[in-house]
């Protein structure tokens, strides 16, 4: 066995070796990554004052990047900061009154917290300043406006050259008073350029609240479009052409109404529209977990290959079957399949890998009301078959799950024979008692925590606890690949 440990401590000496390499590798990408997004900020900086698509036209040429990724990467969604449908100064306001009916320690403590928010809000706010691009190297001026978080919100969203040109001048205008007043004592003169100040910014904050992001042509029709598709699903191109307002109908076709709906994340089968909940997609997690324990599936085949998959009918059900799937992120695709009673098609979205299945029932897994011992049961499959295939009690326990997953199935079934698969139903609690769930942890625990030779003998020692044959432990390779298996990496 000693001969054998230094062979796996070359071994593991190598991976050692190649993790580190793979750490540098990866710190040097990150790095690539600052660099590259700080010398785009310094060109979006230094960028002439024109309107958004010709800055997303000129980064994405000066970045050799696609239009698409370059609208991506200028995409600006600032939000405002809330606490429970409050805003911070509302908070703050409330915090303070609060405040004022306490003494002592407990005075002091509100104090400490007030002041802390106000600290993490005015970060917030420079920061977000920070993300408006065209007026960021403004920042000094800007901040003398004394802006709420509505009017950063605003900013952000100024697209047009013309008011963006606008505000900077008024900004401009401000900066220039203000440091022509910084050379005079009190004065008439004084007074009065402080006068002009306050008008610079009440303008400025007039072009803010009068401006209007423009509705185009296109959102207009695209608000049509999901309103007769929610209201009517399955509605076709030209119904909903049929139904625009005059002015709109006259201006498109049910080719350009196809396209629109395409970009406005409405489903298109066999010429019908069908439009996701947003609802769903909230939660869809939850809404999965629904849909299985109604009309779907968990199981396994006789190769104790993992098995779960959604069942839908019709070009509805075609629909929801593709939307579901661009949601989840996963699962593959069965469309139009004949039906036993060759009826309506019949449209699955299964997972079959042990990732997807380990995505879809770890995430649904607190939501399932009927089917959670199922997904339990394929969890441990995969997680088995992906570390421990070759530990001692893989083969027995992979029989045993493939009998709980038949029992599972079919318990409520008074006529099914148990007897077809060796399944004994008064002793099926032994079979779920024996789950090895706290094994692997045990396991994966020892591997992940421990150093490469302490990791090694605790190895060693599980192979005679579980009297593992001299023939498993043979040869270097099959070392290696046990030790890579279980993610011996040693200290890094």
């Amino acid at each position: 066995m000693s001969e054998k440990g230094d062979e796996l401590r070359a071994e593991s000496s190598k991976l050692q070796e190649a993790a580190v390499i793979a750490d540098e590798a990866a710190e040097l990408e990150e790095r690539q990554k600052e660099l590259t997004a700080d010398m785009q900020q310094k060109w979006l900086h230094t960028a002439p004052i024109t309107d958004h698509f010709s800055i997303e036209k000129k980064f994405a040429k000066e970045f050799e990047v696609s239009l698409s990724d370059a609208k991506k990467m200028l995409k600006n969604n600032l939000k405002k900061y809330q606490i429970e449908g409050n805003d911070i100064p509302q908070m703050i306001k409330q915090l303070k009154k609060h405040r004022r009916t306490l003494k002592g320690e407990q005075k002091v403590a509100i104090t400490t917290s007030i002041d802390g928010l106000i600290k993490a809000y005015s970060d917030h706010l420079d920061k977000s300043i920070d993300s408006i691009y065209w007026i960021a190297k403004y920042k000094p001026a800007l901040k003398d406006m004394n802006c709420t978080e509505d009017h950063i919100i605003k900013l952000s969203t100024i697209t047009d050259e013309d008011t963006r040109r606008n505000l900077i001048d008024s900004l401009c205008k401000y900066w220039e008073n203000k440091l022509d007043r910084n050379d005079l004592g009190f004065s008439p003169e004084y007074a009065a350029i402080s006068k002009q100040m306050t008008k610079d910014k009440r303008e400025f904050k007039r072009l803010i609240k009068s401006h209007i992001n423009p509705v185009t042509q296109k959102d207009i029709v695209s608000s049509h479009i999901i309103k007769a598709v929610s209201e009517e699903p399955g509605i076709s191109s030209r119904q909903i052409h049929e139904r625009l307002p005059i002015n709109l109908f006259k201006k498109t076709t049910p080719s350009i109404i196809s396209k629109i709906a395409t970009t406005s994340n409405i489903t298109h089968v066999n010429g019908a529209f069908y439009k996701f909940s947003d609802d769903i997609k909230k939660d869809i997690y939850a809404y999965t977990a629904a849909f299985i324990d109604s009309d779907g599936y968990i199981t396994m085949d006789r190769n104790f290959n993992p098995r779960v998959g959604l069942v839908a009918t019709g070009d509805r059900g075609k629909a929801f079957m593709m939307e579901m799937q661009k949601s989840l992120g996963c699962g593959r695709l069965h469309l139009d399949q004949k039906s036993p009673q060759d009826t309506r098609p019949v449209n699955r979205l299964n997972f079959y890998s042990g990732a997807d299945v380990t995505e879809v029932l770890s995430k649904c897994l607190p939501h399932f009301k009927m089917k959670k011992a199922n997904a339990e049961i394929l969890l441990e499959l995969v997680r088995m078959k992906k570390s421990h295939k070759k530990a001692d009690w893989y083969q027995a326990r992979r029989e045993e799950l493939f009998k709980l997953m038949k029992y599972e199935n079919h318990k409520d079934n008074t006529r099914f024979d148990w007897n077809e698969f060796d399944i004994d139903v008064d002793n099926i609690g032994k079979l779920q008692e024996n789950s090895k769930m706290n094994e692997m942890d045990r396991i994966e625990g020892i591997i992940k925590t421990k150093p490469v030779d302490e990791a090694i003998d605790d190895l060693e020692e599980i192979a005679e606890e579980h009297e593992l044959s001299d023939e498993e432990w043979s040869s270097v390779d099959d070392a290696s690949d046990y030790l890579f298996e279980h993610k011996v990496m040693g200290e890094a």
